[in-house]
């Protein structure tokens, strides 16, 4: 198998991975449960027990626990990203009169990323408790769809808020809870929502900065050799001239690492790229990933009629509208950065 096969293999393998990701994130049923189920069962009668204890152990410690090792190995793909670029794309680029100041932009973006990633671990998501359970559940109304009065936590034993969610790997409710993130150990909440977004902002800005310089330094290694004009001899001993596969085979053969490099972080940014639109998306009409789930499929009201306990509560609140906490593009955008506090209801 030649190298041409090789890659072609390997952009459709990259390809796949960002469809189906992005196809059947956050879904119960997708093609990885399915794939890693009927795995279990064909493996399962060959394996040792202590080998599948051993391995469900594992499986529940990195995804159903708190754990560190994923911002461990955040660190590790990120500093190992960095240390070639620095290595030998960062060398090159001088050699090829690119600005110190070009050169500087993707070290402030690991500054700044850094610092948004370090407040998504620390920053308090918005538990519930005792002391502010009576306040938070103020904060929102409930619209009797996905959140309805008077529900209590079975865990936790507190009146749930609206738009909050006990997560079970943290073993807490979360105010306006979004999602639990292994990649920061926390939830994302009402109280470091924004310092996600500017996290994801800022990884996709570096990932894309390091391709952009990558990409014009191999650019120009091809413009100064001459490759395009150049012509090779095939298996048939015909004179062909040298197009754009013969080009990338010949970067992949001279600068090996630089162009696995590239693929990774351009994988990593088309990746991400689609996560922070999905994300901002949210922020704009004020739902967060656990609404969006949650109510794929509440939209008709033919089809899911509302118990009619929900009239008996309050006035009829409108259900066909389908983002239901929105107020606008603004008010929205203001709420992620600066979410309301806590108060207590005043008597009429």
């Amino acid at each position: 198998m030649d190298f041409l096969h090789l890659f072609g293999i390997y952009v459709a393998v990259v390809l796949t991975c960002i469809f189906l990701v992005c196809k059947y994130s956050g879904q119960q049923s997708n093609p990885f449960n399915t794939l890693l189920s009927y795995v279990s069962k064909v493996v399962a009668p060959f394996t040792p027990r202590w080998l599948q204890s051993f391995s469900h152990w594992i499986f529940h410690r990195l995804f159903h626990q708190r754990s560190n090792v994923f911002i461990y190995l955040h660190i590790f793909l990120e500093g190992s990203v960095y240390a070639e670029f620095t290595y030998e794309v960062f060398g090159f680029c001088r050699e090829m009169d690119t600005s110190l100041t070009s050169l500087s932009v993707p070290y402030v973006l690991l500054a700044i990323k850094n610092f948004f990633f370090y407040l998504c671990i620390k920053t308090d998501p918005g538990t519930v408790t005792k002391q502010k359970v009576s306040s938070l559940i103020h904060v929102y109304p409930y619209d009797r769809r996905l959140f309805h009065p008077a529900v209590s936590c079975e865990t936790c034993q507190l009146v749930k808020p609206a738009r909050s969610k006990h997560c079970r790997v943290c073993d807490r409710c979360v105010q306006r809870f979004d999602h639990h993130c292994v990649w920061v150990n926390n939830c994302v909440g009402a109280g470091n929502t924004r310092y996600f977004l500017l996290y994801l902002l800022s990884v996709c800005a570096m990932a894309l900065d390091i391709a952009l310089l990558t990409g014009d330094m191999l650019l120009h290694a091809v413009l100064r050799s001459g490759l395009l004009r150049a012509s090779y001899i095939d298996e048939y001993g015909q004179q062909q001239p040298a197009g754009p596969l013969f080009v990338v085979q010949h970067l992949f053969l001279t600068f090996p690492r630089i162009v696995f490099m590239l693929g990774f972080v351009i994988f990593v940014f088309f990746l991400l790229a689609g996560y922070t639109l999905f994300h901002s998306f949210l922020a704009l009409v004020n739902q967060t990933s656990n609404e969006w789930y949650k109510s794929r499929g509440f939209f008709c009201r033919h089809c899911h009629p509302m118990p009619a306990a929900d009239n008996l509560c309050g006035p009829a609140l409108d259900h066909s509208k389908r983002y239901y906490y929105s107020r606008g593009l603004l008010r929205n955008l203001g709420e992620i950065f600066f979410p309301p506090q806590a108060t207590q209801k005043k008597g009429n």
